[in-house]
């Protein structure tokens, strides 16, 4: 197949999923009509308004019709739409948006022949296309007994996020549908897709005040840290500092003799820590949220060291990423300092946006990585990224999460697979390449 046929799958995708988000609206609205407590019709008597009624109830719930789709905000549509989830009845509306990740996912395999060469993930995607998900779920259970998680989360990573929004939709857990039609319709997701579980409830559980101490480090770590300026450079420096809560900020002195800062920050440790905000809650609030413990830490640290009005570029991979980001996001944080530049490394930041509008955004991403795509947005999507977006992906031989994932084999990437990616983002950060001024790390503490 060939590459305008992938233009006219995404916007089959899009115009799918208009579709499908205007069918649900008309449910909606009928269900109010039909369930609420009154007709507002202009019907003549009784027998007239209870005619309308059931004609109503029969669109919302015949399958010539609207199929099962009653909802809305009245008691009585809410039991019945759970009724339909539990009994795993499909509307119109999920039948549209279905088809529209159904060609997502075949968009995805076209970019990505190694899905469909692949036999085992071949049948995964024959049967989810066949609506055989039961199968589909054995198959791909069998693909991580058999090759392991790390393989087969790489493998599927170009439609990962598709696969879970199909999930969502269709079925029995009533509570994650709301990030099913998110995902399938390219808007912002509030609440994650395995079990519904809003971003409300991860920033309640991430309410760590973010704290920062100086931190001195070891001569060796000093001394391994690369002060070329180059965004390999910055990476691997990321590398080096690792998850155990250290965040590094470089003064340059740039080519115009003004000082510049540049935030290095890292990504998640593993599991849950209560003494650092980058652990796993941290990860899922800062995915959804933009006020973290994280943030805060980091916002911390700078005041200590930065004076007001500093241009800084951040830069950031996996969590530190979206951090990184939601620094951008915040006004109050634009009113202290000029983020001029916004660098994030196999990071799901896709739906966020910079509070200035002059912040150039570059993300990187290689696309077996499955971490940039837990927003919703895989680096195949049918929907375009703002202006002050620059996306680079590309693929490499790895096919092993989180081997592609870590913060070396990203230096390694830009370094020698992707050089136009390395030679864009060296560009940009042109005015922050210069001598070393101050070099300072701090510890990230969530309380």
């Amino acid at each position: 197949m060939s590459e305008p046929d992938v233009t006219s799958l995404h916007h089959l995708c899009r115009e799918l999923a208009e579709a499908a988000d205007a069918v649900r609206e008309a449910s909606r609205y009928a269900s109010g009509i039909a369930l609420g407590p009154g007709l507002p019709l202009a019907v003549a008597g009784p027998r007239a308004s209870r005619l309308a009624r059931r004609t109503l109830l029969r669109t919302l719930m015949d399958a010539r019709g609207f199929g099962w789709a009653p909802h809305g905000p009245s008691p009585l549509a809410g039991a019945v739409w759970l009724a339909g989830v539990l009994t795993s009845r499909e509307s119109l509306a999920v039948s549209l948006a279905v088809l529209g990740l159904k060609a997502r996912i075949r968009a995805a395999s076209v970019r990505h022949p190694e899905l469909l060469a692949n036999p085992t993930t071949s049948r995964v995607l024959a049967a989810l296309d066949e609506d055989r998900q039961a199968e589909a779920a054995r198959v791909f259970k069998g693909l991580l007994t058999e090759k392991g998680a790390e393989y087969a989360l790489a493998l599927l990573a170009p439609c990962f996020a598709d696969i879970m929004a199909w999930n969502a939709l269709t079925d029995e857990n009533p509570f994650n549908d709301n990030a099913g039609w998110q995902i399938s319709s390219g808007r912002e997701l509030t609440s994650e897709y395995f079990l519904g579980i809003s971003g409300a409830v991860w920033s309640f559980l991430d309410r760590g005040r973010g704290r920062a101490e100086p931190h001195t480090p070891s001569p060796e770590l000093l001394q391994g840290l690369d002060g070329s300026g180059s965004i390999v450079g910055y990476v691997r420096n990321i590398g080096r500092i690792g998850t155990r809560g250290l965040l590094l900020v470089q003064r340059v002195a740039g080519p115009d003799g003004a000082h510049r800062f540049v935030v290095q920050l890292a990504g998640m440790a593993r599991g849950f820590n209560e003494e650092s905000p980058q652990d796993l809650v941290g990860a899922l609030n800062a995915v959804g949220g933009t006020d973290t413990a994280y943030t805060r830490a980091v916002s911390g640290a700078l005041r200590q060291l930065v004076p007001s009005g500093a241009e800084l570029a951040l830069v950031g991979h996996s969590q530190g990423g979206i951090t990184a980001m939601n620094l951008a996001a915040s006004r109050d944080f634009n009113a202290l300092y000029r983020v001029t530049h916004v660098v994030a490394i196999g990071s799901p930041i896709d739906t966020k946006r910079a509070a200035d509008p002059r912040t150039k955004v570059l993300s990187l991403v290689n696309e077996h990585d499955i971490v940039p795509s837990l927003e919703g947005r895989s680096a195949v999507s049918p929907y375009a990224l703002p202006a002050e977006f620059t996306e680079f992906t590309w693929t490499d031989d790895t096919h092993a999460f989180p081997l592609c994932h870590a913060a070396e084999r990203y230096a390694h990437n830009l370094q020698h697979d992707v050089p136009h990616a390395r030679a864009h983002v060296d560009s940009e950060l042109s005015a922050f390449r210069g001598r070393v001024t101050g070099t300072h790390l701090f510890t990230l503490h969530d309380r």
